[in-house]
């Protein structure tokens, strides 16, 4: 199964313009079906943020402000003496208060019309035998700090970004952001290619980064300690491991640059910045985050982690957090596919944690957000709900990256019909062409199969445009008693515009919808400013 072919549900969070500041408007900006773009207004309650100052005061003190002890006692009082968590186990006030807030933030979310698109979009992905894919994009800065990974519908249910393989349908959840440019064809990957550098020690100088980076290469190169089930195609997996020790940003450029990894790790000291932050490579020396995300995108690494604190969180200025600021921001918005990060400081043995099993996942085959589920529940395990260790990590994802780093994403078989027939009779081979109106020799024939359009090489129709999507749109036909018609399917991330007027100064934006062709029908994809295509049947 390709994962490109997951459903995929995908929300944004804004601030209402000309209303209260607390006031919000959560849309569905992409969904599995033409009805699932719905939104609704909503307003961030009291009940909502004392549940976040609450659990902040008691999980991540030296982070926020200081908060009296009435707030704790207060928000306990809304919660139950006793909350059912998976397993059957009960927790004490830290997990009494992590449930208050997934909850709450479920709730906030996950209201009328969105919460029936949520449910929609579940039964299509139950229906197809695969998972949903959702995504979030926090739009306000102010509430990226939130820990959104936590949000579950009820207790007793995991958290959306957890794995749960006993129910369906599992769901892989992350993060993303707008405004980004449409994603480059990268190359399919046969192996892991990591580039591991370990940076400059933090103040305190409390890593030991040498063990860090032997415990780290031993894990990348062995996934002897997977289970069965998760073990498949390892033995046709190499896994090359170059490490680089404090490094000059020279050296780490050069080396980027003149070898091809897949996967970019970092581990060391950070601080935030309107420009993606610091990462410091040595003692005063640092890289900041554009020109790392520019290093990244032009050598084509499809992953980048990185373990510093703060690289999933906003710069501040004047106590006001600078939208797009994050180093996981940066980087997306500059074309690095998947950027994994941490909300806030996270403890050596934690993360290395997290990045052993994180590895092993995607050593077994798993898509980017599948890996950090797996990883994420197995902080969980390690550490339980009275820490937020399985909070931390933050993954982004571009809009249009399917998650896969290892190999090409399968190709579905194009069903091709041996003869024109219906119950047994012939009728004539139906003949369609679509042919570019700049470049007349530009012609492609069409018959009774699927013609993919799109930017991928993999695609019958390549059109190398920068607004049109991997998989834009699907050319077919439906015949019924030797009626032929054509149809359209649009997939992509910003329509396909039609027009029927010969002068085509009339254009039909077409997204996400299947519509039917007729003979002299004008077509562009992704944009005005795309060429102009025309669509003929033949006689």
């Amino acid at each position: 199964m390709s994962q490109s072919d997951i459903p995929c549900l995908s929300l944004a969070i804004e601030r209402l313009a000309n209303a209260g500041k607390d006031n919000f408007a959560v849309w569905v900006v992409q969904a599995p079906y033409p009805g699932g773009y719905v939104k609704h207004d909503c307003v961030l309650s009291p009940r909502l943020m004392q549940a976040w100052q609450a659990w902040q005061a008691m999980f991540a003190p030296r982070s926020s402000p200081p908060i009296s002890p009435e707030i704790i006692s207060q928000t306990l009082d809304l919660v139950p003496e006793i909350v059912a968590y998976p397993g059957g186990k009960t927790n004490g006030q830290g997990g009494r208060l992590m449930q208050h807030l997934c909850i709450n933030l479920w709730q906030w979310i996950f209201q009328g019309q969105v919460q029936m698109s949520l449910e929609k979009s579940q039964g299509i992905a139950i229906g197809q035998g695969k998972p949903l894919r959702l995504r979030i994009d926090i739009r306000e800065p102010d509430l990226i700090a939130l820990p959104w990974e936590i949000m579950q519908p009820q207790a007793g249910k995991p958290a959306i970004s957890l794995p749960s393989p006993l129910q369906a349908p599992q769901v892989f959840f992350s993060r993303t952001t707008n405004d980004v440019g449409s994603l480059i064809s990268l190359p399919p990957s046969q192996g892991l290619n990591v580039l591991l550098v370990l940076g400059q020690d933090t103040e305190a100088g409390s890593l030991q980064l040498e063990t860090e980076a032997k415990i780290l290469e031993q894990t990348l190169r062995s996934f002897q300690q997977l289970k069965p089930i998760e073990r498949r195609n390892l033995a046709t997996v190499p896994c090359r491991v170059d490490t680089l020790l404090q490094p000059t940003p020279k050296e780490l450029i050069s080396q980027l640059e003149t070898q091809a990894y897949n996967i970019f790790f970092y581990s060391g000291h950070g601080l935030s910045a309107p420009n993606g932050g610091l990462l410091f490579l040595r003692p005063g020396v640092a890289i900041d985050g554009t020109e790392l995300a520019h290093v990244l995108a032009r050598s084509q690494v499809k992953l980048c982690a990185i373990n510093a604190c703060w690289g999933a969180q906003p710069a501040f200025d004047n106590g006001q957090p600078l939208p797009r600021s994050s180093l996981a921001e940066v980087l997306i918005h500059h074309g690095v596919p998947a950027v994994l990060g941490m909300r806030d400081e996270i403890a050596d043995e934690e993360a290395l944690s997290f990045i052993q099993v994180f590895t092993q996942a995607l050593a077994a085959g798993s898509p980017i957000d599948r890996a950090a589920a797996i990883a994420r529940q197995q902080l969980l395990a390690v550490y339980k709900y009275i820490s937020h260790a399985w909070t931390l990590p933050i993954l982004y994802m571009h809009p249009e990256f399917d998650g896969e780093l290892l190999g090409a994403p399968a190709r579905d078989e194009i069903t091709q019909l041996p003869e024109d027939t219906v119950a047994g009779t012939v009728y004539p081979p139906v003949r369609a062409q679509l042919r570019s109106t700049s470049a007349p020799e530009q012609v492609w024939h069409l018959g009774t199969r699927l013609v993919r359009v799109g930017r991928l090489a993999e695609n019958d129709i390549v059109v190398q445009e920068g607004w049109v999507s991997q998989r834009h749109a699907e050319i077919y036909c439906r015949q019924d008693r030797g009626d032929t018609t054509f149809f359209l399917r649009d997939n992509s991330r910003f329509g396909t515009l039609l027009s029927n007027l010969p002068s085509s100064d009339r254009w039909q934006n077409v997204y996400r919808e299947e519509v039917p062709l007729k003979s002299g029908m004008k077509l562009k994809f992704g944009s005005h400013k795309g060429q102009t295509y025309e669509f003929i049947v033949e006689d």
